[in-house]
């Protein structure tokens, strides 16, 4: 095995990455790894009908116990979740202790499901040594009925009904919860809590820090039953944990709170109507608290869930704090001038951290923004653990979601797209994470890659599983684009040459593309198909589901796709040929995929997915009786094409020369495809070569319509559809029955994929960051004369990498602010806007309102949003033009074959 030599930093927390890396102390045994909602997840769907949501829900959820996996608020665990420490509360009005966050399911919410809650990621270093979370938690009671009943009501053309609608934090009658994590070694764990009541009455508040031990023994005989433990001492209040697995644990508790001690299993009396075999059971600490019910908690003072009750009275503007600390060491002083020291340490290693990864010429706004975008990725991640063949053992086997898929047995820390509403993780998704992730953390980037094509993942035909509502389906292939980007980016920064990581995820790679070539090109005409890609409902059809005309759709996206994924895997190949001749071959095979699928999406016909007359991209429409018509839907689908480019210096050839001899034959053979298409040969800005489907004219067409603001350009960055489909909707009539696309900036008006769904306008980071990475690719080929209009119609002329520039720019405005202090992603919610308790808190949305930037969808999935850091990062001021440039070569730019 190769060595990869690592540059030498001095921060603290950059010395306890390498030291996890190396084996040397495990500083990310420990961190925030527990899910935001388990229940409703495929994991927990033991019914008849699949219906996860509805199978498992909020309400049984504090009764019931997990099968996989354990949810919880500012919730962290150890990696393999055994022992799980997460903060409850209650306000002596709700319905029941505050113990996880609450949201809408798909049902229940007019535009689909939706966390009701306000809760924010503040700051978090890559070994979770310091972590910082809020908790907005109202003084009146949760309204959880309103929030259903109201929502249940609205139609999808109304908005959704949001907490902040429900007046609970009217007069700031409301307690901001701060969590704060500090390691003052990998297994003693310093936790500060501190409530702030905002009100301008004194106020009660429970709090009920919990330790409890995930129950991997109800379903498996073999496994012995952990234990909590109230242990005797006259100074400190401690719980010890004790598992067969694992070194024992201790939760120092500071002061005398009562501790609360019951088992993590179900309530079986109150969800199955059936007698409790152990009269303690999961809900037990809440019907104590709740309920007065005094034998609901074990008086012995043993169990598998405990917590330690604090009863606090805030007064009005004052706040009260409780210290805990989570331990492997026999502490006889635990809450000493050494716990704040060090918790001030840590913060302060943070600061120095990000520092060195925030560029210094960010305001300080912007620098807010990108930490906390960090923080929430880093937040994101989930002890993930789901073995196909032992859950489907226990299902009813009329029942085959992913079937095909037993192999799989997963049980890793990987990225999330959001813990609430994805708490699963997408394959895609993670390709996107990777981005923002690597700016602190490119071993926890590289390692998710690989995890996505290792074996117990990656299927033994090829396809990489999608995400667990259904493994089967089709994500982009956008895996080889993230391990060359992060491979690149790793040398240019860090001046590592992964070479072995690189090779090993090419060999997995091949396997992924000889699957999509093998599956999804139905004519074997170097088209493909794919169904809905990621994108939801960006067509006029349902694209997972048989299409109502028969035939199939051949996907403008889909054969992009597999452009770009061939130039990806040439330039994999490049660098491993550089290195090892063999790879010289694999260079070939993928110049030529590149050239045959490039031309099939502009070859002449009635099936051809270039439109001459519009100068634009769509699918085709393959019918029963052999016609073929497009869908002239302009959507991201037919931008995607734009995306498909690479540009290449020749390394390689100046290496090996008689290579150039024969990719000039390959390539001469094959002159009646270059002719639709880019010319390879084509020199451009210093002897550079370019793969490209689009030639210079038609670029300039596509890029008229992409720089449009009638268009694709949008005040806060590219629409996911042309804004000409507001007065112009695209309709086809199949059998009696209309189906029709109409541009939609906000919330979706359709019901495909779920009501949250909505690729018809809105703004959405993944792809905006694939166009100004284009654009950057452009930009090393054509240089600075090359100019187009921008926007379009202006009469304002920019270069490629000023074009990035710009969308960057607009992307960034939803998050900062503007004149008057207001940020976009806030939308009309005046107490987002204005109150310093809130405005500087960031949320990450799943995509943006079109024309005004509101934040909609999930609020927190930050693993799409998070790329707004490595933009704020690339085009920061701190940075020359020069050395700009030179990072654009460095990251984009790859030895080539071509130059011959």
């Amino acid at each position: 095995m190769e060595t990869v030599n690592y540059p030498l930093h001095n921060e603290a927390e950059s010395q306890r990455m390498i030291a996890d890396r190396d084996k040397i102390s495990f500083w990310k045994n420990w961190g925030p790894y527990l899910s935001e909602r388990q229940w409703g997840t495929v994991r927990e769907d033991y019914s008849k009908n699949g219906d996860a949501w509805n199978y498992f829900t909020h309400d049984q959820a504090r009764s019931r116990t997990y099968r996989w996996g354990e949810d919880g608020i500012a919730g962290i665990s150890d990696n393999r979740q055994n022992l799980c420490f997460a903060v409850a509360m209650w306000n002596g009005n709700d319905p029941i202790i505050k113990e996880r966050l609450f949201g809408l399911t798909n049902s229940e919410g007019n535009h689909g499901e939706d966390v009701k809650e306000y809760y924010y990621y503040l700051d978090c270093t890559p070994t979770h040594s310091y972590m910082k979370y809020l908790y907005k938690y109202p003084q009146s009671a949760y309204p959880y009925d309103d929030i259903v009943a109201t929502n249940r009501k609205r139609t999808r053309n109304e908005f959704e009904y949001e907490l902040i609608d429900t007046g609970v934090f009217d007069d700031d009658r409301y307690f901001d919860v701060f969590v704060e994590y500090a390691k003052a070694s990998p297994d003693d764990i310093l936790v500060k809590i501190s409530v702030h009541n905002r009100g301008d009455q004194p106020a009660i508040l429970c709090l009920l820090p919990t330790l409890w031990f995930r129950n991997n023994w109800s379903h498996h005989e073999d496994n012995e039953k952990p234990e909590l433990t109230r242990v005797a001492n006259k100074t400190t209040t401690i719980i010890r944990a004790t598992h067969s697995e694992a070194s024992d644990m201790f939760l120092y508790c500071e002061g005398k709170p009562s501790l609360l001690f019951t088992d993590n299993e179900t309530n079986t009396e109150r969800i199955f109507g059936t007698p409790n075999t152990n009269p303690y059971v999961k809900d037990g600490i809440n019907n104590f608290i709740v309920h007065d019910k005094l034998d609901a908690v074990n008086p012995a003072g043993t169990g598998t869930k405990a917590a330690a009750c604090y009863w606090l009275i805030v007064q009005p503007g004052n706040s009260e704090s409780v210290r805990l600390r989570i331990s492997a060491c026999d502490l006889h002083t635990p809450f000493d001038d050494d716990f704040e020291n060090a918790i001030a340490q840590r913060k302060f290693e943070a600061d120095e951290f990000f520092d060195s990864k925030i560029p210094a010429s960010l305001s300080a706004d912007e620098k807010n923004i990108m930490r906390q975008a960090i923080a929430g990725m880093l937040w994101s991640k989930q002890f993930y653990l789901y073995d196909i063949t032992v859950w489907l053992n226990g299902r009813d086997e009329t029942v085959s979601r992913n079937f095909e898929w037993q192999h799989m047995s997963n049980s890793d820390i990987i990225s999330m797209p959001d813990k609430w509403e994805y708490p699963w993780y997408a394959s895609w998704d993670i390709a996107f994470h990777v981005l923002a992730l690597t700016l602190v953390d490119s071993d926890f980037g590289k390692q998710q890659l690989s995890l996505m094509l290792a074996g117990h993942y990656m299927h033994p035909n090829g396809q990489v599983p999608a995400y667990e509502w259904n493994f089967g389906d089709v994500n982009p292939p956008v895996l080889a684009w993230a391990t060359i980007y992060t491979y690149r980016l790793e040398n240019m920064i860090h001046h590592i040459d992964d070479i072995h990581w690189l090779r090993n995820n090419f060999h997995k790679l091949e396997l992924n593309f000889s699957w999509w070539i093998n599956r999804r090109d139905r004519s074997g005409h170097n088209v493909f198909e794919g169904g809905f890609l990621g994108l939801d409902n960006i067509g006029v059809f349902d694209r997972s589901a048989p299409l109502p005309t028969g035939g199939c759709l051949e996907q403008a996206d889909s054969t992009a796709w597999m452009a770009l994924f061939s130039q990806n895997m040439l330039e994999i190949a490049i660098e491993l040929a550089i290195r090892d001749k063999d790879y010289i071959t694999s260079t070939i095979k993928y110049v030529e995929h590149f050239l045959r699928i490039a031309a099939s999406m502009v070859d002449p016909g009635e099936s051809c997915m270039w439109d001459e007359e519009d100068g634009f991209f769509y699918d085709v429409l393959q019918l029963p009786d052999g016609t073929a018509q497009r869908l002239k839907v302009r959507s991201f689908v037919g931008l995607l094409p734009l995306c498909a480019v690479c540009t290449y210096d020749g390394v390689l050839t100046r290496k090996y020369p008689e290579l150039g001899a024969e990719l000039k034959r390959l390539l001469h053979s094959h002159a009646d495809l270059q002719e639709r298409i880019h010319d390879c040969l084509e020199p451009g800005v210093g002897g550079r070569k370019m793969a490209g489907i689009l030639n210079e004219t038609n670029l300039r067409r596509v890029l008229g319509k992409l720089l449009d603001e009638n268009e694709f350009l949008g005040p806060y960055g590219i629409r996911s559809l042309s804004r000409y489909h507001l007065e112009h909707p695209y309709t086809i009539r199949v059998k009696d029955q209309d189906y029709s696309v109409a541009y939609t900036p906000g919330e979706s008006d359709s019901g495909m994929f779920g009501g949250n769904s909505n690729w018809r306008g809105p703004i959405w980071m993944p792809v905006n960051a694939l166009v100004i990475r284009a654009l950057l690719q452009y930009y090393m080929y054509y240089g600075d004369d090359f100019k187009v209009e921008c926007p379009t119609g202006s009469g304002n002329y920019l270069t490629f990498y000023q074009v990035a520039e710009h969308i960057a720019d607009r992307l960034s405005k939803i998050f900062t602010k503007d004149e008057n202090g207001h940020r976009a992603l806030f939308g009309g919610a005046q107490k987002f806007q204005e109150d310093p308790n809130w405005r500087d808190y960031i949320l990450f949305y799943e995509y943006y309102q079109a024309e005004n930037g509101a934040g909609l969808g999930a609020s927190h999935q930050t693993g799409w949003s998070g790329t707004i850091a490595r933009s704020l990062q690339l085009f920061s001021h701190d940075m020359s033009a020069q050395l700009l440039a030179e990072g654009v070569k460095g990251m984009f730019v790859q030895p080539d074959p071509l130059l011959v």
